[in-house]
């Protein structure tokens, strides 16, 4: 009886294996949704739509983005991490997937993603106005280190990825900021302008306009390269400052994704990344294109989340 039990047994684990590798093989056979956390309009739904596109004709069923906005990320970054890892609902998310978790606003951590291609991502970078007496960064470092507190940053909101760019900027070397939050980048961004605030720790992307006029000038981007269309502009690591910190979009999936799976997507996400629509939006967002899957993927996520728990419980922000 035992032995009829286990070759019974044996029997149902070989065809459910056997199902699942169909299913891989066959994979997608149907169309996929693609969740945005963010709302439809911005840079992230604009990249999210152009990518899904792309990558279209290279998997041969469509890629539905559906918005799900909320919680600063955290709803739609969730309803990713509780998805059943069949490959027919994936996320485009956003830096914050690795911050809201130690800030106490959401119930996941970067380990319960499947990360498959990150296919954006753009540096921090130290604005103030044109007129400001600071024509350098050196001159900027120097009297932010003499009058601590004095200059006024203005960031994305308290834990947002453009605060803890100016706070880990400012450990660096040696000086003390006055944080001010706004709601969002452009917000902060017209604070400058107005000379409400001294400078901004945003990307080039959310400056580029203002410094093209010749209204706003950058100082520094915090990068080991120099950003594309601000290619007068230092990094930090040439002022002699190690630190590179700024946002990113990328494609994941719910924790347990099946290998094959995750394989086509990654060859599929490699090859739409480099569709001339795809390079046309991004460009006309001033947005940075990169490609990184596999473990450096996984392994930059790891190395994001410890940074910015280490942040964030300094400035004791845990909610």
């Amino acid at each position: 009886m035992r032995h009829r039990f286990m070759k019974a047994a044996g029997i149902v684990l070989a065809a459910t294996l056997s199902i699942g590798a169909v299913q891989a093989a066959e994979y997608p056979s149907r169309s996929i949704e693609l969740v945005v956390p963010t709302a439809a309009g911005g840079g992230t739904d604009a990249v999210a739509r152009a990518f899904a596109e792309a990558v279209r004709g290279h998997l041969g069923q469509p890629m539905g983005v559906v918005n799900k906005p909320g919680g600063g990320t955290a709803i739609g970054t969730a309803d990713v991490a509780k998805a059943r890892p069949n490959g027919y609902k994936l996320g485009m998310v956003v830096v914050e997937m690795a911050i809201l978790p130690s800030l106490g606003l959401a119930p996941f951590k970067t380990d319960e993603f499947t990360p498959i291609a990150r296919i954006n991502a753009d540096p921090a970078a130290v604005t103030v106005r044109a007129d400001a007496p600071w024509k350098t960064l050196e001159e900027f470092n120097a009297y932010v280190k003499e009058h601590p507190g004095k200059v006024r940053v203005g960031n994305a909101g308290t834990g947002s990825i453009w605060h803890l760019a100016a706070v880990a900027y400012e450990q660096k070397i040696g000086g003390k900021f006055s944080h001010i939050p706004y709601d969002g980048a452009a917000p902060a961004v017209t604070a400058l302008l107005g000379g409400h605030i001294e400078a901004v720790t945003v990307s080039p992307a959310e400056v580029f306009t203002h410094v093209s006029s010749g209204s706003l000038r950058t100082l520094a981007v915090m990068d080991d390269k120099r950003a594309r269309g601000f290619d007068s502009v230092p990094t930090l690591k040439e002022s002699g400052i190690d630190l590179s910190i700024g946002t990113w979009r990328a494609l994941v999936g719910p924790k347990g994704l099946p290998e094959d799976i995750v394989a086509k997507l990654r060859d599929a996400s490699r090859k739409a990344v480099e569709e001339p629509a795809y390079i046309e939006v991004l460009d006309r967002l001033n947005l940075g294109r990169v490609y990184d899957d596999g473990e450096a993927f996984k392994a930059s996520l790891a190395k994001e989340e410890a940074t910015y728990a280490g942040l964030i419980n300094q400035l004791g922000l845990r909610r």
